[in-house]
């Protein structure tokens, strides 16, 4: 083995859920968990059927300025700047642990994120949006597809489709991922279509897990923003995800600006147990 021993023998963590996205936590504000290749061992921990399992594995760390910072490793050990439906579990999480209280902020790489708890139901703001471009087109098999895109903490391609589940997210989503047009970083890609009553459904392929999830935050909060400017919709802005659970996008717009940008959903736990060696060292 390459990787150092870490502190402790076992490391205790919360397994938790957003709207179907999954992420293993741990609080690591007294660094028990040291590896020399941590991308490494969280992609062998986020790797299903081998280890534990999930979408992402988050750090909650010691902060100077506000309640905590994350680190927050994609399933394939990338680090991702931001995670919408992440930091409501991560919320959650520290408010049951007692690091923080109902109303909380925390550091990440897309900046500081506030966030307010109530119940299993998790509301948290967003960093203001940029590069929002509502026409602009993708060459997929030499064949122009018209997007739209923005950056929402990560960025994300918006496709709006008349058949949301004949969508092809997985080939489609792939291709636009890793497309020259958006080397060398890639995009997320949300595929999304109205249900009726107001109600959108929406899907999508995610960098970093390099697949389709169950739902993505910072997707719905991109989704929403392009449909609010294309179809002159009002907040706030609800989407069914493929988990069958909703979320809401809330946001003031001002001609093509946007601020006060909220996501609001559940957060869930699912368990807590405990990480062995096993679980990485394979």
């Amino acid at each position: 083995m390459n990787q150092r021993t870490p502190i402790v023998n076992s490391i205790s963590f919360h397994k938790m859920s957003g709207s179907g996205n999954d992420f293993i936590i741990i609080d690591n504000r007294d660094n028990i968990v040291a590896f020399d290749d941590l991308p490494a061992i969280a992609a062998k921990i986020c790797r299903r059927r081998m280890s534990v399992g999930a979408d992402g594995l988050i750090l909650v760390e010691h902060s100077d300025t506000v309640d905590f910072k994350w680190r927050f490793f994609n399933s394939d050990g990338s680090m991702a700047e931001m995670c919408g439906n992440g930091a409501r579990c991560v919320a959650r999480f520290a408010h049951m642990q007692g690091i923080a209280g109902e109303r909380m902020a925390f550091e990440t790489m897309a900046g500081v994120i506030s966030a307010h708890v109530i119940g299993d139901q998790v509301r948290i703001k967003m960093s203001a949006p940029k590069e929002l471009v509502l026409t602009d087109e993708v060459r997929v098999a030499d064949y122009p597809l018209p997007i739209s895109r923005v950056n929402t903490g990560v960025p994300h391609v918006v496709m709006e489709v008349k058949d949301l589940a004949r969508a092809n997210v997985k080939g489609v989503g792939r291709e636009i991922r890793f497309h020259d047009q958006f080397a060398p970083a890639g995009t997320n890609v949300n595929f999304v279509a109205p249900l009726g009553d107001g109600l959108w459904g929406i899907r999508t392929y995610e960098r970093g897990v390099e697949d389709e999830t169950l739902a993505c935050g910072t997707g719905n909060v991109a989704a929403a923003l392009v449909l609010a400017m294309r179809h002159d919709i009002a907040s706030p802005v609800t989407f069914k995800t493929l988990s069958g659970t909703c979320s809401k996008i809330y946001f003031r717009r001002e001609a093509d600006n946007f601020d006060e940008v909220y996501l609001e959903g559940d957060a869930r736990l699912i368990y807590t147990a405990e990480l062995i060696p096993d679980a990485w060292e394979y």
